[in-house]
């Protein structure tokens, strides 16, 4: 296995912490197209991206799904795993051909529950890629539908 990544994995992990966690990776390939999970699913797992773009989508009813995001190098795949009821809140399919470490969501689960530091660690570095995403999407909201779009300043 290469080196853990660093750049989806900020300082809210040690490099005890990270090296811990990638323990638990497996290394996994997926081809273009391939859906790795659908909205209202078992989140049971999730994923750190080394190459290629996945896209997030969301399902509207009576259309085609909508991308709401794309990931690429070194970003966090997925978190619904850790908050209950873990049931994914979107879709993703491989926009490109897509290389990444997978991980088993009961077992990481079980490796935080076991040590509590591991474990907030893990939830803090989780916690912060969902507030940068809620963020960003805020963002993108009052581009499309703000009367002077995000404005830039505060």
């Amino acid at each position: 296995m290469n080196a853990p990544p660093t750049t989806s994995m900020p300082r809210a992990l040690s490099a005890e912490h990270r090296q811990r966690l990638m323990q638990a990776a497996r290394e996994v390939s997926y081809a273009q197209g391939t859906r790795l999970f659908e909205e209202g699913a078992r989140a049971d797992r999730f994923w750190i991206i080394r190459t290629g773009t996945i896209a997030l989508d969301m399902h509207i009813p009576g259309r085609r799904a909508v991308v709401i995001e794309s990931l690429g190098h070194n970003e966090l795949l997925g978190w619904s795993w850790l908050f209950t009821p873990h049931t994914w809140h979107l879709g993703a399919e491989a926009v490109t051909p897509l290389r990444a470490y997978e991980f088993d969501a009961t077992a990481v689960r079980a490796m935080c529950q076991e040590d509590p530091s591991f474990g907030q660690a893990v939830t803090q570095w989780v916690g912060e890629v969902v507030a940068h995403r809620l963020r960003t999407a805020r963002t993108r909201l009052l581009d499309l539908y703000g009367p002077y779009g995000s404005g830039g300043q505060r």
